[in-house]
C-alpha cells in the first residue's frame, strides 16, 4: 500500500484544570462538577518573593484550564498566571484557556483622566504574550474589555443565579424594582428586570473622588416597591450602599442588593453588618472569610456555571447557549 499524504490517528482529547493559588477552593468545586481531579502543579514563592511554577505530570497536547481570580493579592495572583501560562505553553499543550472569574484591572479600562494606563489592556496583552488561546471570565466591568483581546473571550454572566434566587425569594412582579447603580449598567438592569417580571429604574451619579460616589437623582417609580441594586463588583462598599441611602430617602420598602464579585476591601464587610439592607447576595468568584460574613450575606456558588462552560469550551459546543444567548448584556 503505498503511503498517504497524512497519518490518521483518532481524536484525542484530555481535559486537565490547574488552580493558582488565588481560590482553590472554587477550583476544586469546579472539578468535583466535571469529574476530574485538579492537576499536579507546584507553585511557591522564592525568598526574593519572586514565584516559581512546574507541572508535576504530562501537559503535552492536553487542553488545559488554569483557574485563578482576580481576588487580593492581585499583582501577584497576576503574575502566578502569567507563569503558569507560559509554563503549559513550553510544555506543549495543546490549548491554554485561562479561567479568571474576576478579571483584574477591569476598573481600567480607559483614560479618565490625562497620563493615565489602560491597564485592563495591558493585562490583555500580557495574558496573550504569555500563550493563552482563549479567556473565560465572568461579569466584566465594561464590554469594551473583551475587544482589548485577539483571542476568543468567553463572557459568562451570574444574572440567571441571581434571577433565579430571588424568584425563590418570591421577591418578583410589579412591587419590585431593578435598580441600575449607574447609566453603565442600565442594559444589565434592565434584562434583570424582566428575568424577574419587575420594574425598572436608574441612579444618576458624580464621582468627586476615586471609590467614591453622590447620587443626584433616581429615574424611574421606586417608592413603595422592593428594590433590587444590582452591580459587577462591591470594593469599598462606599458607592452601593450612597446608592441605598438615596432609595430609602424615595421611599422603598426594603433594599437587596447583589453583586457577582464581593471583594469586600478594608472595612467594607464591617460597614454592611451595620448597613439597613434587606440582604446582600455574591458569587463565590473571590474567596469571602466565613467568619466576618455578616448574617444578610448570601453568597451563591458559580462553581456549576463555570464548570459547564469550560466542558462547552472543551467539547466544542456554543458557551452563548448555557445562557440562552443572554450573556452579551452591554
Amino acid at each position: 500500500m503505498s503511503p498517504g499524504h497524512f497519518i490518521e490517528r483518532g481524536p484525542q482529547k484530555r481535559l486537565m484544570v490547574f488552580s493558582g493559588r488565588s481560590h482553590p477552593a472554587l477550583a476544586e468545586a469546579i472539578t468535583g462538577h466535571l469529574g476530574v481531579e485538579l492537576g499536579e502543579v507546584e507553585l511557591d514563592t522564592f525568598a526574593n518573593d519572586e514565584t516559581y511554577c512546574r507541572y508535576h505530570e504530562s501537559i503535552r497536547g492536553a487542553d488545559v484550564f488554569l483557574v485563578q481570580t482576580g481576588c487580593p493579592p492581585v499583582d501577584k495572583n497576576l503574575m502566578e498566571l502569567l507563569l503558569m501560562i507560559q509554563a503549559a505553553k513550553l510544555a506543549s499543550a495543546k490549548r491554554i484557556t485561562a479561567v479568571i472569574p474576576l478579571y483584574p484591572y477591569a476598573r481600567q479600562d480607559r483614560k479618565a483622566k490625562p497620563r493615565e494606563p489602560i491597564t485592563a489592556r495591558l493585562v490583555a496583552d500580557m495574558l496573550q504574550l504569555a500563550g493563552a488561546d482563549r479567556v473565560l471570565t465572568m461579569d466584566l466591568h465594561a464590554g469594551q474589555i473583551q475587544g482589548f483581546f485577539t483571542i476568543p473571550v468567553d463572557h459568562m454572566t451570574a444574572l440567571p443565579l441571581f434571577a433565579r434566587h430571588f424568584r425563590d425569594l418570591g421577591n418578583t412582579g410589579p412591587g419590585v424594582v431593578s435598580v441600575s447603580p449607574d447609566a453603565g449598567r442600565a442594559k444589565m438592569a434592565l434584562r434583570f428586570a424582566e428575568m424577574i417580571e419587575a420594574d425598572f429604574a436608574v441612579m444618576h451619579k458624580t464621582r468627586p473622588a476615586r471609590d467614591q460616589a453622590a447620587v443626584t437623582e433616581i429615574t424611574g417609580r421606586v417608592r413603595d416597591k422592593i428594590a433590587i441594586l444590582g452591580d459587577d463588583v462591591i470594593m469599598t462598599g462606599g458607592t452601593l450602599l450612597a446608592n441605598v441611602e438615596a432609595l430609602q430617602e424615595q421611599g422603598v420598602k426594603g433594599v437587596w442588593v447583589f453583586a457577582t464579585h464581593g471583594l469586600f476591601c478594608g472595612n467594607a464587610i464591617e460597614r454592611f453588618h451595620d448597613a439597613d439592607l434587606a440582604g446582600i447576595v455574591v458569587t463565590d468568584t473571590v474567596p469571602i472569610d466565613p467568619r466576618s460574613r455578616p448574617e444578610k450575606l448570601t453568597v451563591l456558588p458559580a462553581s456549576n456555571l463555570l464548570a459547564e462552560t469550560i466542558m462547552n469550551v472543551f467539547a466544542d459546543d456554543s458557551v452563548s447557549a448555557i445562557f440562552g444567548g443572554e450573556n452579551q448584556l452591554f
